[in-house]
């Protein structure tokens, strides 16, 4: 995140203070101004500390020298100049002269000098003897005065009443403490802050704090050891025993410095096979008795003033072994190596150090009226013990053989089952049985029974419930079959078997003009213009149910129109439903529900009456009575099987009557579609 520039300032003074030091300042930001402000606002901090330690220094030492000798630092500059200027201020006041500085000694310089000078003038008695010569006396006026000295009324003139540091606030003063000091409590007076005790030092490990005015400081807890300097900072730092004189070279040595010694080199250097002793003498090198062996094998080494010389050795062999190639030892002989077969047919020759022997090979036995090796049969020998199966006999061994579906295991004698579905002998699937394999198909594939390995289709269609697999249409296919629907008006569900109904309407697929109304049937749509008679308007909009449309018309008479008003009929609705084709009923199924509400106007006494009018082909509908939650309401029901494609409209009256007088009268007209198709 972005630091402000003020945020790096107080940063850097933090450090400052708690530090002393702006050599290792951690960076707070990567921008350049950001560490280039820390920076400054650091050394800014620490030359007004050590310039406040420099005042103090100087007022209560009355000298800078003994300190200056301790550091040569840039802030023990600053120390120097402050302590010098103030030193400089406090001569002035002695000598009685001006308290205003020269302007070439600095603007800073100038600053402690005046302070250091007014400090000095207040602390002397300025009361004029009586008998010191009178001189006229002037009045002066107090403009005058504040201009001869613009300090004069300052409360910290001279320091005030501080003992390090004063700050005029017009009215008072407040006091104030240099660094490494703490104000006590008077109010006035400052004391010196023992960071060993507070903890607030900077001592590392294997370092004691020691406490001074103003400050502390580190030292080792130990030495640094032979070769080392302990520095100004606590830090071991290597002597170099050459650059100060302090080594025991002798003349005809070089010192060179090492980390903590030095090492004396001889300016005279030996040749090659000569080595330099501590006296500087050479002295020869005996290359033989070296771990590397400079001779080859073979031959003796022999030292030489400087170098060496390499001899031959010739050793003599005894029968049965002879020289290696380099001629350095005697080896043995390998007689069986050779392609003289000293041992004859069905032998096996066996070398010995400086020999060889004969015997009969595994396999065989000696016969002792032939002396001659024979073979030996171990299938009769050791039967049923060599071969888990099967065991054949050859010239000074055997071998073992395995059934049909089982192979020889890696030990030669054991027979393991034959993964025979590793060759792919089934058209589909095969599974491995012990000495044998098993052929299977694939779901919607059977085993042919002419070879029982190859696999045939099953036409799933063709099946005794085929027929019920799929709700329109079967399609054979290799493994599997595939369900259809009709080409318009259905698509096939999820479940891939059933048909689905596509609702044109909802869909906007249809074609139904602005003033016609789309009615999605099984398999299509139809688009209806149902409008209400004259002396009739439609009751809100058209109410879209699951499988009806309804648009309900009420009566709604011109002004003076005495038959209208007398008409019966007070509602005309249009309701258009859509009904499966021709299946099987059990019981008569219930398909629209005309739900009467009496006229506030009518008796109790009213009788309601419902019929079919008009419409009602084969009389596949009737209509009856039913009282449901405190109402009367008509239930149509389908009583016989439609055949589709089917289109009728189906008239209902529900007649108020009143002492046999019809009184108010609804009329509802039904519109119904039965579908080729319904799934």
């Amino acid at each position: 995140a972005d630091v402000s520039m003020e945020g790096c300032c107080d940063n850097g003074i933090e450090w400052a203070n708690k530090n002393r030091i702006c050599t290792s300042l951690p960076l707070i930001s990567e921008a350049r101004e950001c560490s280039m402000t820390q920076a400054e606002c650091c050394r800014s901090q620490l030359e007004k500390q050590y310039c406040s330690d420099g005042i103090e220094f100087a007022n209560v030492r009355e000298e800078c020298d003994s300190h200056i000798g301790k550091n040569s630092t840039c802030e023990a500059e600053y120390f120097k100049i402050c302590c010098s200027c103030c030193l400089l201020g406090k001569a002035a006041q002695i000598q009685g002269q001006s308290c205003e500085p020269n302007p070439k000694i600095g603007y800073q310089c100038g600053i402690v000098f005046r302070a250091c000078c007014v400090k000095g003038q207040e602390s002397i008695d300025v009361s004029i003897s009586d008998d010191a010569p009178k001189k006229e006396q002037v009045e002066i006026s107090k403009e005058e005065l504040d201009q001869e000295d613009p300090y004069l009324h300052d409360g910290c003139r001279g320091g005030g009443p501080c003992s390090q540091q004063c700050r005029d606030t017009g009215s008072s003063y407040v006091c104030s403490c240099f660094v490494g000091y703490q104000l006590q409590p008077d109010g006035v007076n400052c004391e010196d802050i023992n960071e060993c005790i507070t903890g607030t030092h900077s001592c590392g490990i294997g370092q004691t704090c020691v406490n001074t005015l103003g400050s502390f400081r580190c030292q080792r807890d130990t030495s640094c050891g032979t070769g080392y300097e302990l520095t100004d900072d606590s830090r071991c730092k290597d002597i170099d025993e050459c650059e100060t004189g302090t080594h025991n070279c002798p003349p005809d040595f070089i010192c060179q410095n090492t980390p903590g010694s030095f090492r004396c080199r001889p300016k005279l250097q030996c040749m090659n096979g000569f080595i330099q002793d501590a006296l500087g003498n050479c002295i020869d090198i005996n290359e033989c008795l070296s771990t590397n062996m400079p001779c080859p094998a073979g031959q003796i080494c022999i030292n030489t003033d400087g170098s060496y010389t390499c001899q031959r050795i010739s050793p003599s062999c005894g029968r049965g072994y002879h020289l290696n190639e380099d001629g350095t030892r005697c080896v043995d002989v390998d007689e069986c190596s050779s392609s003289n077969q000293p041992c004859g047919e069905g032998h096996v020759c066996i070398n010995a150090p400086g020999n060889y022997r004969c015997e009969c090979k595994s396999g065989y036995s000696f016969d002792v009226i032939s002396r001659t090796c024979t073979d030996i049969n171990e299938c009769r020998r050791y039967p049923g013990r060599l071969c888990a199966h099967k065991c054949e006999n050859t010239p000074g061994s055997y071998y073992c053989t395995c059934t049909m579906g089982f192979k020889l295991s890696t030990d030669g004698r054991s027979c393991e089952d034959l993964n025979e579905c590793e060759s792919s002998p089934c058209s589909q699937e095969c599974a491995n049985v012990y000495g044998s394999y098993q052929c299977y198909c694939r779901r919607g594939f059977q085993l042919s029974d002419v070879d029982g390995i190859s696999c045939e289709d099953i036409d799933e269609c063709a099946l005794p419930t085929g027929g019920h697999i799929c709700s329109f249409r079967c399609i054979n296919i290799p493994g599997s079959f595939q369900c259809t629907c009709p080409s318009t008006g259905y698509r096939l569900a999820s479940n891939a078997r059933s048909c689905q109904d596509i609702d044109e309407c909802v869909a906007e697929s249809h074609n139904c003009s602005f003033n016609e109304t789309c009615f999605n049937i099984h398999g299509g749509f139809r688009c209806l213009s149902l409008e209400c008679p004259e002396n009739y308007r439609k009751s809100g909009d058209t109410v879209r149910l699951e499988k009806t449309d309804t648009i309900r018309c009420i009566k709604s008479c011109r002004p003076n129109d005495v038959n209208c008003v007398l008409d019966p009929v007070h509602t005309i609705s249009h309701t258009v439903i859509s009904l499966p084709t021709f299946r099987e009923f059990t019981r008569p199924e219930e398909i629209i529900f005309l739900r009467a509400i009496t006229p506030t106007y009518l008796a109790n006494q009213a009788d309601i009456i419902f019929d079919i009018t008009e419409g009602n082909l084969r009389d596949s509908f009737d209509i009856i009575k039913r009282y449901m939650d405190g109402m009367t309401v008509g239930v149509v029901r389908q009583v016989r099987p439609i055949v589709g494609p089917f289109h009728a409209i189906l008239k209902l009256e529900m007649n108020y009557v009143m002492g046999g007088v019809v009184s108010h009268r609804n009329i509802v007209n039904v519109h119904i579609f039965v579908s080729k198709y319904w799934f």
